[in-house]
């Protein structure tokens, strides 16, 4: 099935009034999606078997490097197909509508709401660091409502509240970053190539390390879920994802030689809170609870950009199907007000029972299987539909696509061969949703998209 009869309504949900999301808005959606923890915690293992400050830079950097190549794919899609929800949109147009639906059915169901409710456990985590006191699960569970509730208020508010938190998370990192060079002791490494890098840069741990690192990079395609919403999304998007990937990649850059700069490598290896122990070398008995403080910041704006994008998938999945048709209404803000009180009570649920991590390790296969065939859609689009309107084109194609499938079929091989029974599960859960297509796209349904194509 081509693009033009996927069977996908063509309404873009853009809001009227001149009051739609900024291309500013959506980089700091990127920024706010992408730096999550876990570039405060990978350090310490990748430096257990490439002591090599080049190396190690050249890691995270490569990270990025894919990260952008999937971001030129998804800019051709989402320029193509200007609809919010994601791999929801693309998968139904580039294949057909039940591709689409089962990766809409993982996100609008866990694919969000279980990163929300590990960001919201580490912020519950972190916070006792600067206050000991206060309990993690409360705290994690209000930081939630919090957010949702700012996102219930409408586009306009939520807007505000996303680019002041993002801001306001760029800065006390780069606050920490000129701390860490100016103040900071340092130490006995070299950042410039020499002869071993090589060897290193070959070698099995860094092709493993990659795999953590791109989990760190994940979220450079977050606008994609909004594009509906956003003010002229073929010129927009490809820029809001380009300069939210860029900016996170300075960033994750720059954080890694600031830590391998002021902490001994010692100190550094095997160990999973790099970011405490980095803080407590270049601030001293403090430097735990500046670190805690800067992390909890920068987790609100994280769970913020979750809260906002993840319910755009199930609001997109209702203007399909009759059956879900009450996700896709809007306060008169603009806020799918049901689809984010169903991603909140999933991410709550999450966060009482505590199987929000377990639920990570058998989604990301899932979510991985979904992002390769989406760049994977824009060669087979390229092939079946040449003549179909592109106003953006993926830079460096086929190269581009090429190089980020090569990288995200090694890590979905990685997790068969090293988590063969979460991978697995995770296309069980994919599967399930064939059968809850098969049950909802009854006549009743087509029908009504045959409507919306009129």
């Amino acid at each position: 099935m081509t693009a033009s009869d996927a069977g996908t309504a063509p309404w873009s949900g853009r809001l009227t009034g001149g009051s739609g999301v900024s291309v500013l808005v959506a980089t700091a959606i990127v920024v706010a999606d992408m730096i999550g923890v876990g570039v405060f915690t990978s350090l310490g293992f990748q430096v257990k078997d490439i002591p090599s400050g080049f190396s190690i830079l050249a890691l995270w950097t490569v990270g990025g490097i894919v990260a952008l190549c999937g971001v030129f794919s998804y800019s051709e899609l989402g320029a193509m197909f200007p609809r919010s929800s994601g791999e929801y949109n693309f998968l139904g147009r580039a294949y057909h509508p039940a591709f689409g639906f089962l990766a809409g059915w993982v996100s609008a169901t866990v694919g969000f709401a279980a990163p929300v409710a590990l960001a919201a456990m580490a912020f519950g985590e972190y916070a006792k660091s600067v206050m000991p006191d206060l309990p993690p699960i409360p705290l994690a569970i209000g930081v939630v409502w919090l957010v949702s509730i700012v996102q219930l208020t409408g586009v306009r508010h939520s807007s505000t509240f996303q680019l002041i938190s993002t801001i306001l998370k760029v800065v006390l990192i780069i606050a920490f970053l000129i701390a860490g060079f100016v103040i900071g002791t340092p130490q006995p490494i070299s950042f410039a190539p020499h002869a071993g890098d090589l060897a290193h840069i070959v070698s099995a741990p860094f092709a493993i390390g990659l795999v953590f690192v791109m989990y760190s990079f994940s979220g450079w395609n977050a606008a994609t879920y909004i594009i509906g919403e956003m003010n002229t999304p073929q010129q927009s998007l490809p820029r809001a994802l380009l300069a939210g990937t860029l900016i996170v990649l300075v960033l994750y850059v720059a954080l890694n030689a600031v830590f391998l700069y002021a902490t001994p490598i010692s100190a550094l290896a095997g160990q999973l809170d790099v970011a405490s122990v980095a803080g407590s070398a270049i601030f001293g008995a403090l430097g735990g609870r500046i670190v805690g403080a800067m992390i909890c910041v920068g987790l609100i704006s994280s769970i913020s950009a979750m809260m906002w994008i993840g319910p755009r998938v199930m609001m997109t999945m209702g203007e399909d199907i009759p059956a879900l048709r009450v996700f896709s209404k809007r306060s008169v803000r603009g806020a799918p007000a049901y689809a984010i009180l169903f991603q909140l009570a999933v991410a709550n649920l999450l966060l009482f029972t505590r199987s929000f991590e377990a639920v990570l390790d058998f989604i990301q296969f899932a979510l991985l299987f979904c992002s390769f065939f989406t760049v994977a859609g824009v060669i087979k689009l390229r092939i079946t539909d040449p003549d179909l309107p592109r106003p953006y084109r993926a830079w460096g194609y086929p190269f581009t696509p090429l190089i980020f499938l090569l990288v995200t079929a090694f890590m979905m091989y990685y997790l068969l061969t090293e988590r063969p029974v979460q991978s697995l599960s995770g296309m069980l859960v994919m599967l399930a949703g064939l059968l809850i297509y098969a049950v909802f796209r009854r006549r009743p349904v087509a029908a009504a998209n045959s409507h919306n194509r009129e």
